[in-house]
């Protein structure tokens, strides 16, 4: 059988680098696009923001030099994944542009897909299942991003996506359709 440029297209290994506010819906929606990819045989691996910090970056603290190092080595680990084949998918909050501007150079842009899950403020906090938001509220948390940090909005990510007017599986659908 004749592989189309456009199956191999839609085969090569890529990033997805999902951005939001913790508690916008990215693991939730990383989770059902990577059951997705796996179901239809595509290899991928998930680089989840609170997996990593404890392990690839369990030395690394919220300041904003700690976050940066964070995103770089993520990128890092992305690209090598990403080489080997696989799709990654990066759920991290990745709050400032210059880094996630950083990580998309690292990975190459024709291969780094920016979704933004486009999540307000108030839904996060409402959402808030680890009671984050409130300890940063009450002081217990600093530089907590949202609150006491910026969130620098993607000013031309490849997809927004808005977690409050669509279910995660409509939303991973989206994500998905990068990919063909």
């Amino acid at each position: 059988m004749a592989t189309t440029l456009n199956s191999v297209t839609a085969r090569a290994p890529k990033v997805l680098w999902l951005t939001g506010l913790s508690g916008a819906g990215k693991t939730t929606i990383a989770n059902q696009v990577a059951q997705s990819l796996r179901d239809t045989g595509r290899a991928c691996y998930i680089l989840d923001g609170d997996n990593v910090r404890k392990g690839l970056c369990q030395d690394l603290g919220f300041s904003d030099s700690d976050r940066v190092e964070n995103i770089r080595r993520v990128a890092e680990v992305a690209r090598l994944m990403m080489d080997a084949g696989l799709i990654v998918i990066v759920a991290l909050i990745s709050p400032f542009r210059a880094e996630r501007d950083a990580a998309r150079n690292t990975i190459g842009n024709d291969r780094f897909i920016e979704v933004y899950i486009d999540t307000p403020l108030a839904v996060a906090e409402q959402r808030d299942v680890k009671g984050l938001y409130k300890k940063a509220r009450n002081g217990e948390i600093e530089n907590f991003t949202g609150i006491a940090s910026p969130y620098e909005i993607p000013l031309t990510p490849t997809l927004i996506i808005s977690t409050v007017n669509e279910s995660p599986q409509q939303s991973a659908a989206k994500v998905l359709a990068l990919l063909t």
